[in-house]
């Protein structure tokens, strides 16, 4: 391993130790029209509904969606963000390792061989 993918790695361990609760999924913030033909919604220029916020997420193979208040809404952001700084940090590594684990796999099997 080089010195600088060894500096690197260390630093992404640490990275994943400073990341706190986490949730997958996406954040959508709506402003939506009803139904009703003489709502400020439907006039010129449009009043909409909301702001609606649905987080959808992956829950047994199938997606679900379920509605939020604005505070929830607000920690469901944090905990998003730190899911994608997670894959990001477990992204970084996986490529350090190959490049580190990939040569050794090649020279263990060589070895191998010549037995």
């Amino acid at each position: 391993m080089s010195q600088r993918d060894e500096e690197r790695f260390e630093t992404l361990k640490k990275g994943l130790a400073e990341i706190g609760y986490f949730q997958r999924g996406t954040l959508a913030h709506r402003l939506q029209r009803c139904g009703r033909a003489t709502c400020r919604c439907h006039a010129d220029p449009p009043k909409l509904h909301g702001p609606y916020y649905d987080w959808s997420r992956k829950v047994k193979g199938k997606t679900v969606t379920i509605r939020l208040n604005e505070e929830q809404a607000h920690l469901l952001e944090k905990w998003i963000a730190n899911a994608r700084r997670l894959e990001e940090i477990i992204e970084a590594m996986g490529q350090i390792s190959s490049r580190v684990t990939d040569p050794l796999l090649q020279a263990a099997g060589k070895k191998a061989l010549h037995r």
